[in-house]
């Protein structure tokens, strides 16, 4: 008996007596805390802060964001009014300023232009738009850049016309009304209704060149759309069918390939090039750091007098 007390006096206490332990012992250790930040001095009171200026509110989201970028790109003097007008982009409502082109509002109302944007001056022809006005059932076509919104206006953008176009290798085609019409035969389908001219944004004669193109004259079809910037809103409207930017494209590749007088100096700088003449200006080009760079640049002779350009005769005939 005795050295069974023995052995249970030794005995380790069991866990539910370590926690009774461990939570009188934090219970006491409260109560001493307590009583001590009683006893504690009191602090100082805290400085009166002064009233500082609100803070300025963040944007309500990525629209907001939008807005305000696409209002920070408006050029100086032509900063959006604080009038509102009602426009619809692919059947939804959206209220942007008035006086915004049609690319500048579809970005105040929060899109991003991945397709349909470019160079945001009218010359690369990417942002074709086609839209109706209020009240008019008329549909319109037009550069997104360049088109000022209007109250009720519907739109929606083409980034890219599904017109015929076809694959061709000009150095094996002849600069005549054959090669043109085994392209391109819907060319003879023109009707000659001037709709393209009407249509198009840069006002080039679509309906002369694309006559000149039928009687197979290529020289005048290049240099009458000369201007055109691809954007296929001619043919968009076109009730021939026509493709006439392609048609276009074919009669000046046509000419720079078999017509158009080589450019014998700029034979002579190639050849130049070839043979390493500068190779040395053009290790010091890369050396210059940028400021100096654009100084050069921008005092750089654009067409020295001394270019001897091919000179043509009395007849026509170009002279080396």
């Amino acid at each position: 008996m005795a050295k069974m007390k023995r052995k249970e006096a030794g005995r380790r206490p069991s866990r539910p007596a370590k926690a009774a332990r461990r939570t009188k012992g934090a219970a006491k250790a409260k109560v001493a805390a307590r009583a001590a930040r009683r006893a504690a001095p009191a602090r100082p009171a805290r400085p009166v802060r002064r009233a500082q200026a609100a803070r300025p509110t963040r944007p309500a989201g990525a629209a907001e964001a939008l807005r305000r970028a696409a209002a920070a790109t408006e050029p100086a003097g032509e900063t959006a009014p604080g009038k509102m007008v009602e426009i619809y982009v692919m059947g939804k409502r959206y209220e942007v300023p008035e006086g915004l082109t049609i690319q500048k509002a579809l970005e105040y109302a929060g899109m991003k232009l991945l397709r349909g944007c470019g160079c945001r001056g009218g010359f690369c022809g990417a942002c074709g738009t086609v839209f109706r006005k209020e009240g008019d059932y008329k549909l319109r076509v037009a550069l997104a850049c360049q088109t000022v919104v209007e109250q009720g206006m519907h739109l929606a953008q083409i980034p890219f016309y599904p017109a015929h176009k076809k694959n061709y290798n000009v150095d094996e085609l002849p600069p005549t009304l054959e090669a043109i019409v085994q392209n391109y035969p819907e060319t003879m389908k023109c009707l000659q209704c001037n709709t393209c001219r009407k249509v198009c944004p840069q006002d080039i004669e679509v309906m002369q060149y694309m006559a000149a193109a039928m009687r197979g004259d290529v020289a005048k079809a290049a240099d009458l759309s000369f201007d055109c910037i691809m954007c296929g809103l001619c043919a968009s409207r076109c009730p021939g069918e026509t493709v006439q930017y392609h048609v276009g494209l074919l009669c000046r590749r046509l000419y720079s390939r078999h017509i158009a007088p080589r450019a014998k100096h700029l034979e002579r700088r190639l050849k130049e090039l070839a043979a390493g003449k500068f190779d040395k200006e053009m290790a010091e080009l890369v050396r210059i750091d940028l400021a100096e760079l654009k100084k050069r640049y921008d005092s750089r002779d654009i067409e020295p007098e001394d270019a001897d350009e091919p000179e043509e005769d009395s007849s026509g005939e170009v002279n080396d």
